[in-house]
């Protein structure tokens, strides 16, 4: 018990610790409820097997598409003329550092345009590619170094890592000032707390209320469903969209009748990764739609052999949202356009 009380007195300075699965346990044998990771159980959605008719709406709303990849190519010019300053002004400029961790495609894929996108704004970037097999140990000495390493403002680890590692104690790694993911738990708590100012956001969850905002969407008082809780979309989001005064559900793989939850919506963010998963019946006329999935589905019609679609069937979609984001060309230029912001303002501090 006193190694307990040492750790929750660390927990008090700001200092973060993992406590054992033991540990854990002595502290809520008092309690019947469980530890909550005990809860976290797999997300495994069913997608329809023989989707549904689409519903007729009477009088066709006309959809809106926002387009996040002009959004995204507006604000990558404002931060091309920022860096150029920061360079003329202090002689440097923002530096990225990424690590990835086996040959995963998509993951290869996400990094390159990662670097790409740093490269076409004036950013450093460094690329640090570790073997599949690599240790928890091996990770970390790069992360340290990289954490010491002044010219680089920023550090992600792309995700997702191979089974054998410890997502959360490598992700912990990751200096809170270099966080430009905003996956550092205190980072997420801050989102979380009224009157508490996270240094970075999640990137794809900010780039989209960038959207909504942009898009002359008002926020406060509005039903917003999140369909999914990943922490790097889901829960974030749902932060996120609470610090801007919408009321919030979210919808998960355990959801009762999530179909009735999603149309009673104002707002709906669709971050399962399932594709089609929302057809046109789920959603309200006139609601506004943002679609985060991005689903590779066979297609012998395209030159890869496949195409991209999202988490909600964009055909049922119109005429009966009255705005929409597209797969692609909706939320994932905006991702990277708020990788390229937080990085930015990283380097900004340290300039202050």
């Amino acid at each position: 018990m006193l190694l307990i009380a040492r750790k929750a007195l660390a927990l008090a300075h700001n200092k973060t610790i993992r406590l054992t699965t033991r540990e854990v346990h002595c502290l809520s044998s008092i309690l019947v409820s469980p530890p909550l990771v005990s809860l976290d159980l797999p997300e495994n959605w069913v997608p329809y097997s023989h989707p549904p008719s689409p519903v007729a709406f009477e009088g066709e709303q006309k959809t809106v598409v926002i387009d996040g990849k002009a959004i995204a190519e507006d604000i990558r010019t404002k931060i091309v003329s920022e860096v150029w300053k920061m360079k003329n002004d202090v002689g440097k400029v923002p530096g990225l550092a990424v690590v990835l961790v086996g040959e995963q495609r998509d993951s290869q894929t996400y990094v390159r345009n990662k670097i790409k996108a740093c490269e076409e704004t004036g950013i450093k970037s460094v690329l640090a590619e570790l073997p599949e097999d690599c240790t928890e140990g091996e990770i970390i000495t790069v992360l340290k170094k990289f954490n010491e390493d002044t010219s680089i403002h920023g550090v992600l680890v792309q995700l997702p890592l191979p089974q054998h590692l410890d997502e959360a104690k490598i992700l912990n790694m990751v200096s809170l000032e270099k966080d430009v993911d905003g996956f550092h738990p205190l980072n997420m708590g801050n989102l979380a707390m009224r009157g508490r100012e996270p240094l970075f956001v999640s990137c794809t969850p900010k780039g989209c209320v960038e959207l909504l905002i942009r898009a002359g969407v008002e926020l406060a008082g509005k039903n917003a469903v999140v369909i999914g809780r990943s922490n790097i979309v889901g829960l974030p989001m749902s932060l996120l969209l609470q610090r801007y005064d919408a009321t919030v559900s979210t919808v998960h793989a355990f959801s009762k009748d999530p179909e009735h939850i999603t149309r009673e919506a104002d707002i709906v963010v669709a971050a399962a990764g399932v594709p089609n998963l929302v057809r046109g019946s789920w959603l309200k006329p006139g609601a506004v739609v943002i679609d985060v999935g991005t689903c590779p589905v066979e297609d012998s019609s395209c030159e890869q052999g496949y195409r991209l679609v999202g988490d909600v069937c964009y055909e049922e979609a119109l005429g009966v949202a009255s705005a929409i984001t597209p797969v692609p060309g909706g939320v994932g230029p905006m991702t990277i356009a708020m990788l390229l912001c937080n990085t930015l303002d990283a380097a900004k501090r340290t300039s202050l």
